[in-house]
């Protein structure tokens, strides 16, 4: 994304640096009258905004103005020509505290980018479009956020959004592609049809791999199996695609990569045309590709490579699991086309049955916070609202739940289905989709940080989505801060879940913490199947730490049943315990006093 930020006055330098930190804003300037204008800044450039945007204006995404509206308006008005050519544009006031999604909120992502800084900086966002009033599903810009690209006249969909507008029936029909969309509450607003004599044309929009409609998301499920002459030109294998995707009614839109055996790794050709269209290539030794059945095995190449068929059999293996040969192979000689003399090539298409798009796919770990929705970081929020589908513990899910747009789409699962989770949030983020992976707490700490990231080490680092760590308040930290400061000094947390630790291994850590004179913040305490571990923990305890120790047992803290008590080590209520708790040892400088849990730093002693 290109994306400049402009400050109208000097007063917005600090918010124009925090833009930069962002993804979405390259540059930053602060409007000059001027040259001569008393504002002195290595960081942000100073120049007069009419020529920033004469210069910038063709090649950009998103323009941002920290100012007002009207002095806004008046410096794009000369520039604007279509909602499908304009940057984006979004307004900010000088606090901060405003945050107006002004031109493209569907085209340019606008409203999606709006959102984002919204909740990173804390202002409010203020938008009077029909589809943000209404909770309507926006017809021509949605499909991007599931990985999809669109066709069709710009006429053509704007008559779709009106008739949308006027509360109209809107039908879709799709054919291919992720139909998760179909549960987010916008989504459940669009009538489902599988019958053409039901469509109503200016009503209807079609998510498929075909050519033939006027209003059409592609999504990229098509896979392109080539096999072609040594030193084929990519000119060659370009016309060949052409002319086999038109003959056939496909689109391009909907390719997913190339496919070919692994001595290609260097044909020029393939790998300039993969570039060009910024898409991967999958390559298949010929001892995998043999394995495959296919409809037109040929003695030649079998002969020459060691298999009986490349273009079929490579784009087979591409798509995968429960995927069809759609086209069989065809083949194509330089002679066909009447600028290219030499050089052969061999097309074949499969369709997946799951969207391959992993560097449009994003996944963010997120730390929720360990109860209300307060507590939830502007970091976390931010990649919240950039997320499509959030993925998580339904009770989890349940908190934060109020933070959730009406396009956005909520996959709720059971509390010991944490690799269930983290292969799912894979999947969608290799079929193009940003996915929220949502823990309780800090999603480092015992959470589903770890797991995720185990299972990306297993994705070769091409081929692997993006992914990012968003910290959360973990309950530890919000049962100290509620108790006073017991962990003011070294400390250590232990999870006396032994079901993926031996119990051995958490023994001799809980008898290195008292070695070591660590407060200790007990996980996991105590479970209606584990009811002798947190006892056996105190008794260990106790042979190295004074029986009057204080302890804190803290219980659903950040809920609304939230509850803290203090006892001494020998005097703990283990019946009162359970997974819901967390319990924190003081060490031997830990003290309580007036309800007062405190271990010393030290700094009244020097």
């Amino acid at each position: 994304m290109k994306g400049i930020a402009i400050g109208l006055s000097s007063n917005s330098k600090e918010i124009l640096k925090r833009l930069q930190k962002t993804e979405f804003v390259n540059e930053i300037y602060i409007a000059s009258s001027s040259k001569n204008d008393d504002i002195e800044n290595d960081l942000v450039k100073i120049q007069k905004p009419k020529e920033i945007l004469l210069k910038k204006w063709p090649e950009l995404d998103l323009i941002i103005f920290i100012g007002s509206i009207g002095a806004s308006i008046r410096l794009i008005n000369s520039f604007l020509t279509s909602k499908e050519q304009d940057p984006g544009v979004i307004v900010i006031d000088n606090k901060c505290s405003k945050i107006v999604p002004l031109i493209g909120s569907h085209q340019s992502n606008t409203k999606n980018i709006a959102d984002q800084i919204s909740n990173l900086f804390g202002g409010q966002i203020i938008e009077t479009n029909n589809s943000n009033d209404q909770s309507f599903l926006s017809l021509d810009s949605f499909g991007n956020q599931w990985g999809w690209k669109r066709s069709g006249k710009i006429q053509d969909w704007s008559k779709l959004v009106i008739n949308q507008a006027k509360n109209e029936e809107i039908f879709c029909e799709q054919l291919s592609g992720n139909n998760l969309w179909k549960t987010s509450e916008s989504g459940e607003t669009i009538n489902q049809i599988c019958i053409k004599e039901a469509e109503k044309p200016d009503s209807t929009f079609h998510v498929s791999i075909f050519e033939n409609h006027e209003t059409t998301w592609h999504p990229p499920v098509l896979w392109i199996g080539i096999g072609c002459e040594r030193n084929t030109s990519k000119e060659l294998i370009a016309s060949s695609l052409n002319n086999f995707l038109k003959s056939r009614n496909l689109s391009r839109h909907s390719i997913a990569g190339f496919a070919t055996v692994d001595i290609k790794k260097d044909e020029k050709g393939i790998l300039e045309l993969a570039e060009e269209n910024k898409l991967p290539i999958k390559f298949f030794s010929k001892e995998d590709l043999s394995k495959i059945i296919v409809p037109n095995p040929s003695i030649v190449v079998q002969n020459e490579i060691g298999t009986p068929s490349v273009a079929e059999a490579s784009c087979l293996l591409a798509a995968g699991g429960e995927s069809k040969l759609l086209e069989e192979k065809r083949i194509f000689k330089g002679k066909d086309f009447p600028t290219i003399k030499s050089g052969a090539v061999t097309i074949a298409v499969a369709e997946s049955k799951n969207q391959y798009y992993p560097t449009n796919g994003e996944i963010h770990i997120i730390g929720s916070g360990p109860g209300d929705i307060s507590f939830i970081t502007n970091n976390a929020r931010k990649a919240l609202s950039r997320c499509t589908v959030w993925i998580g513990y339904k009770m989890y899910l349940d908190l934060i739940k109020p933070l959730k747009r009406s396009d956005q789409v909520l996959v709720e699962s059971k509390l010991t289905q944490e690799k269930e989770r983290c292969v799912k949030a894979i999947t969608l983020a290799e079929e193009g989709i940003k996915v929220a992976l949502i823990s309780s707490g800090e999603s480092g700490f015992y959470g589903m940080a770890g797991l995720l990231l185990e299972l990306l080490q297993k994705i070769k680092k091409e081929y692997r989505p993006y992914f990012e760590v968003h910290p959360g308040i973990s309950s530890v930290q919000l049962a100290a801060a509620l108790s006073g400061a017991p962990l003011m000094n070294d400390f250590c947390s232990i999870s006396l879940s032994d079901k993926l630790t031996p119990w051995s291994l958490i023994e001799k850590r809980i008898e290195g913490a008292l070695v070591g004179d660590f407060v200790i913040a007990l996980f996991n305490p105590q479970s209606i199947e584990r009811n002798w571990q947190l006892k056996s923990v105190i008794d260990i305890c106790l042979k190295s730490r004074h029986e009057d120790t204080p302890v804190l047992i803290a219980r659903q803290v950040g809920r609304e049943n939230q509850s803290k008590k203090f006892f001494t080590l020998n005097r703990i209520p283990f019946k009162e315990v359970d997974m819901l708790s967390i319990i924190i040892i003081g060490n031997s400088q830990t003290k309580l006093v007036d309800e007062i849990f405190l271990t010393p730093r030290g700094y009244l002693q020097n």
